[in-house]
C-alpha cells in the first residue's frame, strides 16, 4: 500500500511544469515600445513588449495588449495603433508611459511628435523607429491579454540601438 499523496505529486510536477514554462518563455527576445493611439480627442500611449512581426506582405505586426488598458478602446474605434520603438537607455520614456494617466490629461503633452500618414496618431520623434500600423485583425483570445495585428501603413528607422527587455520570469512583466 503506497502512502504517496496522488493530489501532492500532481501539484509538484504541475509547479515544475509551470517553472519550466516560465524559464523558456523569459528567454523570448522582446523589445521595449511605446503603442499609442488616437481616437476623436483622446490619445493614449503604454509601454508595450509583446510585439511581433506578422507577416511580409503586406508588412503586418502584433501587440498583445492586456484587457482592461485604457488604449484598447482607441485602437479598436480608430482601426489605427502606432509602435515607437523605444533606444537603449532611453528610461525617460519607459518611466513616462508606465506611469497611471492622470484622468483628462494628455499623455503627449510636452513631448516631441513627428507628423504621422493617419492624421493625429501620436508618433514620438524621441523613438529609435516608427511603425503606424492600420488593425487588420482583433483577437479575444481566452486569456488576459488580446492580441491587434496591423498592416503597417508607414514606418521609418530614425536613430539608435532597440531597449531590450530581459526577464527573469516569463509568466510576470
Amino acid at each position: 500500500m503506497s502512502t504517496t499523496n496522488p493530489t501532492h505529486v500532481d501539484q509538484a510536477k504541475l509547479a515544475k511544469q509551470r517553472a519550466d514554462i516560465s524559464a523558456a518563455l523569459a528567454r523570448l527576445p522582446q523589445g521595449v515600445f511605446i503603442l499609442t493611439a488616437r481616437h476623436e480627442d483622446r490619445r493614449m500611449g503604454m509601454v508595450a513588449s509583446w510585439v511581433q512581426q506578422a507577416g511580409l506582405e503586406p508588412p503586418m505586426v502584433s501587440v498583445a495588449v492586456a484587457k482592461g488598458r485604457q488604449v484598447m478602446p482607441l485602437i479598436s474605434e480608430s482601426r489605427h495603433f502606432g509602435l515607437c520603438q523605444v533606444s537603449a537607455g532611453d528610461k525617460m520614456l519607459v518611466r513616462h508611459f508606465s506611469q497611471p494617466l492622470v484622468p483628462g490629461e494628455d499623455p503627449f503633452m510636452g513631448l516631441g511628435l513627428l507628423p504621422p500618414l493617419v492624421p493625429g496618431l501620436p508618433i514620438l520623434a524621441d523613438a529609435l523607429s516608427y511603425l503606424e500600423c492600420e488593425v487588420t485583425c482583433h483577437m479575444d483570445v481566452e486569456g488576459d491579454h488580446d492580441i491587434f495585428v496591423g498592416a503597417v501603413r508607414a514606418g521609418h528607422y530614425l536613430k539608435g540601438e532597440p531597449m531590450l527587455h530581459p526577464r527573469e520570469d516569463g509568466l510576470k512583466y
